[in-house]
């Protein structure tokens, strides 16, 4: 499904940063900005549950709702978890079914109306053009987003944290209503699993489904050469990842690949060869240390339509993060001791995940031994199969016996975050736990300062989403 050629390429595409922290208010300012603005979908329906208990205080939710077009499913979502007025500070939120090969109703209803509800806000009055970005990592949400974005017309899908071979086709299947079953990720089994998903479950009256683009998030000419070679997996353009990028990294490919302070370690191993993914005759977009003007004229002179950027975007007046956590990343630029580990161990999906250093965030040994390990929310569970038949799920983030329990084996174990309690702290929708605690934030942000070096002068109080774009075009 080849891009228009009569098609207006975005020169820059803001991050799909997650959890929420690329907002569908920061995705429509790009965009009407003629830049590729997107939302992110990974953990949606926890936010907007979460949301929805706080009160929903503008009522951009529920204007969202009243555009779905299965209105049973909105007033069943809004009977569950909506208070009017907002829950007592101190009360736990409801937290949403989790993920698994045996989806509920609810699951899947709540994933697709929530995704729906962020890209048509962003695109709510809006001619630009609006993206998702979802993980392939967790699979098990993937069918439910990819349709419920495209039932709110999105322009582009998004993915990386791994290989969506499985994503165009179906793209193609939704657009035209047809059910798809995904192949999913089985630890040690040696049958197939599928999820199964019909968008008639969701819209069972006929309506016209535009059928988005998609870009699929690599890090190597080798998997651009692979997801090209064939139609059924070939995507409409890349965006090519460097190691310099925040959130999480595709692992090193060189054997030392730690530190002596303990970071994963990158090399020219893991530069893909921008020539051979340009022979896959794609369009592509570079990633990872290309935030700022010289750079986007280089990622242009190299061959790509243009950057995709995010730190600078994560620090834009709108995106999700805190005002406190904000303050504190400006205040690090302006004192240059903002600091950015890439982590090999933070994550529990084995990934390297970029990590800053920041006081009273988990960051901190202190604030990581002293918290309860639990998996509540679970989106980076993996399906694994039982010695004595059926699925489980595991994660190490979870309590360490838990995990060894369930047959686990990851010597770094002990060392892995919890990222989805985490990255809801840094949107501010922290869980409430018995102790009264709210659960603390774990910053990520791209390890190239350039841009955000620069662009803190010459805002040293903040920015908007609107300056950043003037800011890397050279206005």
């Amino acid at each position: 499904m080849p891009l228009e050629s009569n098609e207006v390429l975005p020169d820059v595409i803001q991050g799909g940063m997650g959890i929420a922290v690329s907002t569908w208010q920061l995705a429509k300012e790009v965009s009407k900005s003629g830049g590729l603005g997107v939302v992110s979908a990974t953990a949606i329906d926890s936010v907007i549950a979460r949301r929805l208990q706080d009160g929903d205080l503008t009522g951009d939710i529920r204007r969202a709702f009243l555009n779905f077009p299965n209105q049973d499913i909105a007033n069943e979502i809004l009977n569950f978890y909506f208070i009017d007025g907002g829950r007592e500070p101190e009360k736990p939120y409801l937290d949403v079914p989790k993920l698994s090969l045996k989806q509920t109703h609810l699951t899947v209803n709540l994933i697709a109306i929530s995704v729906f509800t962020e890209v048509w806000l962003a695109k709510e009055n809006n001619k630009g053009v609006i993206g998702v970005n979802a993980l392939e990592k967790i699979q098990l949400a993937t069918p439910a987003t990819v349709f419920g974005a495209m039932l709110a017309g999105v322009d582009y899908i998004l993915m990386g944290a791994g290989i969506p071979t499985q994503i165009p086709e179906m793209i193609r299947q939704f657009s035209g209503l047809q059910p798809f079953k995904l192949n999913i990720d089985v630890a040690n089994s040696k049958s197939a699993h599928f999820l199964a998903f019909d968008p008639k479950t969701i819209t069972p009256q006929t309506i016209e489904i535009k059928k988005p683009n998609f870009l699929a998030i690599i890090s190597s000419h080798a998997l651009a050469a692979y997801l090209g070679k064939d139609e059924k997996t070939r995507p409409d353009g890349f965006i090519v990842e460097g190691p310099t990028a925040g959130g999480h990294n595709a692992p090193p490919r060189s054997k030392d690949a730690i530190t002596e302070d303990g970071q994963s370690k990158f090399s020219e191993l893991d530069e893909a060869d921008l020539v051979k993914v340009a022979k896959t005759g794609l369009p592509f977009w570079l990633a990872g240390g290309y935030g700022t003007p010289s750079a986007l004229k280089r990622a242009k002179e190299l061959g790509a339509v243009g950057i995709q950027v995010g730190s600078l975007f994560a620090l834009a007046d709108e995106s999700g993060f805190t005002n406190v956590i904000k303050s504190e990343l400006f205040d690090l630029l302006a004192e240059e001791a903002l600091n950015v580990k890439t982590d090999p161990y933070a994550s529990p999906t084995g990934f390297p995940f970029k990590v800053v250093e920041i006081d009273g965030t988990l960051s901190e040994d202190a604030n990581f031994d002293s918290r309860s390990r639990n998996c509540d929310l679970g989106y980076l569970r993996t399906p694994f199969e039982r010695p004595q038949g059926g699925i489980g799920y595991r994660c190490p983030g979870e309590p360490i016996k838990t995990f060894e329990f369930k047959g686990g084996t990851s010597e770094h174990n002990s060392r892995s975050k919890c990222l989805c309690n985490a990255l809801m702290a840094d949107i501010g929708l922290g869980q409430i736990r018995a102790d009264g605690t709210t659960e603390l934030p774990l910053v990520t942000f791209g390890s190239d300062l350039a841009g955000a070096n620069e662009l803190s002068k010459i805002y040293p109080k903040g920015w908007s989403a609107n300056q950043v774009l003037e800011y890397l075009r050279g206005n």
